[in-house]
């Protein structure tokens, strides 16, 4: 009777602590999906996270012919006839500044738009001359982040991946048990286990003020390459571990050299759970936004170069939240992270499985 009732407890502790776990993680995806879903649209990922501001000149005409909604925020381009100035205007630079469908305009020559002008544009225009008018880009999208993440992704893993595969070879293939090889190892657990707000702080001191790197996206990168090191190092030696040793053996037999072996048969032979690491890697890059707040920066454009600033989507969401109180613009990229991660997971498993059946 006491066993019963023992393993009647245990059952329920584990089925509340299942519970719990599950619970907890459809409340906070719940939370996240219903507060930034109805911010997503083909808008957030195309266009620009900040405003942008351009004052163009129109070529003298009798008809802008642009229709124009009022909004709570100003009035915006709803339609453009094909043959409207406002799609061949140019800006101060003299360059062309083609404007399109969903932008603002502020203000057409000295008159800026009112409720009470803006249902005859045509009447604003001056009887002779160019004009100029104030146009807003309106901001609100991802697209800079996107490109931003990208870079970091492609640098950090470009760093890393030949590191760690290196030691993780070294370790497999080479090392002898001893004192020095569960130093390495212990330190790599030791890294694995710091918070990566630490490295930010490591990577400020050293890559953007000791390197002279600034606040930019090469930093950003060396310092999550540092990040990702235990685990390409870890997961890579366990792949190089599951390779029989026949294939070794049979290599060197037939006259190649150690290093031959490793790079032609060992290396390939590890590829599934190699590319699994990766997959796994670009998930932890998407993820990261405190090391990446001190080293690239929080600027949300595009990067010109890899020593200029730029923010991550994660970085972007916790400024948006954090500082502006934008919390249903943090919820619409953290959606985009979740299901950015989703689908790596996911692909992992497929990309594996496939890989092994070859």
């Amino acid at each position: 009777m006491k066993n019963r009732v023992k393993d009647g407890a245990l059952r329920g502790l584990i089925y509340l602590c299942t519970g719990l776990t599950v619970g907890s993680l459809l409340l906070i995806l719940g939370y996240i999906f219903v507060k930034g879903v109805p911010g997503l649209s083909v808008d957030f990922f195309i266009r620009d996270f900040n405003d942008k501001t351009a004052y163009v000149t129109l070529q003298e005409t009798d008809d802008l012919g642009v229709q124009v909604e009022a909004r709570d925020d100003g009035f915006y381009i709803t339609s453009m006839e094909k043959g409207s100035p406002f799609a061949s205007a140019v800006n101060q630079n003299g360059d062309r500044q083609k404007l399109t469908k969903g932008d603002q305009i502020v203000s057409i020559g000295d008159t800026k738009l009112t409720a009470e002008n803006c249902g005859d544009l045509n009447a604003l225009l001056p009887d002779t001359g160019q004009v100029q008018a104030k146009v807003v880009r309106v901001g609100g999208g991802i697209f800079p982040l996107l490109v931003t993440t990208l870079m970091i992704i492609g640098l950090s893993l470009l760093i890393a991946l030949p590191i760690g595969i290196s030691a993780a070879v070294y370790l497999n293939e080479y090392a002898k048990p001893g004192k020095i090889l569960r130093s390495i190892r212990f330190c790599i657990e030791i890294l694995a286990g710091i918070p990566s707000i630490i490295y930010g702080l490591f990577g400020m001191l050293l890559f953007v003020r000791f390197m002279g790197m600034g606040f930019s996206v090469l930093a950003g990168a060396c310092t999550v390459a540092i990040i990702l090191l235990p685990t390409i190092i870890r997961t890579t030696e366990e792949t190089l571990k599951t390779v029989p040793e026949s294939y070794r053996e049979g290599s060197l037999g037939l006259g190649a050299t150690k290093i031959q072996t490793i790079v032609k048969i060992v290396i390939p032979a590890s590829a599934p759970g190699i590319l699994t690491a990766v997959i796994l890697c670009i998930g932890r890059i998407i993820g990261e936004s405190a090391a990446l707040l001190f080293t690239s920066g929080t600027q949300a454009r595009i990067p010109g170069n890899l020593l200029e600033s730029g923010a991550s989507l994660t970085v972007q969401a916790y400024l948006a939240a954090k500082e502006k109180g934008d919390l249903s613009m943090a919820c619409s990229i953290g959606v985009v992270v979740i299901l950015v991660v989703i689908l790596l997971n996911f692909l992992s498993r497929k990309v594996g499985k496939l890989m092994t059946k070859f």
